[in-house]
């Protein structure tokens, strides 16, 4: 049985390999350009906004501080990466979720040995948008609710030497619940139970979520981290964390019964 962290890692490498199979591609393409597009979008707001700040404050400086403008935009790129890294998982995943159900239901499918739908992905995704949506802001205000007291520990004396590592771990396992919500929400399983199979195997979970944290912080890197998590998650799923009793994928009930999940 595969339960240790190294197993978890090795999930998410496996990733790779799966977004690239035919049928599968273009899930990964719509999400991935609508992420480059806003965080492009973003960083050039915020670079115009940084550059008519650094030339109004360039009248007001005596000439002998013109050397500090090239400092100040290092600054800001520093700034910039650090925000973009911050916030790259809570925006993207917000962003990409209905992209990412359909995406976690074609690579099941491939595993399975079934065939990929080619038709009908348009229309079923503006369907589930919003409950995806709420499902996502849930999940969101979970994280927080226990964010927080972790937080307080780093400026507790003497508890914030753990502090940094308890963080770690908390948002490893944040981040691999994440990506699990995908296969396990297609099979209709609700956040109370896929926390439950995940704390059966805590250290494969917490190894994969460890991985998806490192590659996390690699710029560039980090814009393929979405779709290599799900489809991980969804090996995992399929492999570790799935039972014959399971239901179909919920959106094959629906449609079988002729409503939206």
């Amino acid at each position: 049985m595969q339960t240790s962290p190294l197993h978890g890692v090795l999930y998410l490498i496996r990733g790779l390999k799966l977004i690239l199979l035919p049928g599968v591609r273009r899930y990964v393409v719509m999400p991935l350009l609508i992420n480059i597009a806003v965080f492009g979008l973003l960083i050039a707001a915020g670079a115009a906004w940084f550059n008519s700040f650094v030339t109004s404050l360039l009248p007001s400086l005596p000439g002998w501080l013109d050397w500090l403008v090239w400092p100040l935009w290092v600054l800001f790129i520093l700034a910039a990466l650090l925000v973009l890294f911050f916030t790259f998982s809570l925006l993207a995943n917000l962003i990409a979720a209905p992209f990412n159900g359909l995406l976690a239901e074609a690579i099941e499918r491939r595993l399975r040995g079934e065939e990929v739908p080619t038709e009908g992905g348009l229309w079923q995704l503006l369907r589930e948008t919003p409950a995806i949506l709420l499902s996502q802001l849930g999940k969101m205000g979970y994280a927080a609710l226990r964010a927080i007291p972790l937080l307080i520990l780093f400026v507790i004396p003497g508890l914030n030497l753990i502090a940094p590592l308890l963080w770690f771990v908390f948002g490893a396992w944040m981040l691999a619940l994440e990506y699990l919500d995908y296969p396990m929400g297609n099979h209709g399983l609700l956040f109370p139970e896929q926390r439950r199979r995940a704390r059966e195997r805590r250290l494969l979970v917490l190894g994969f979520g460890a991985a998806i944290s490192g590659l996390t912080m690699i710029p560039v890197i980090n814009f393929l981290v979405m779709p290599l998590a799900v489809a991980g998650a969804t090996a995992l799923w399929v492999e570790c964390f799935s039972s014959p009793t399971d239901d179909p994928p919920q959106r094959e009930a629906a449609k079988r019964k002729g409503r939206s999940p």
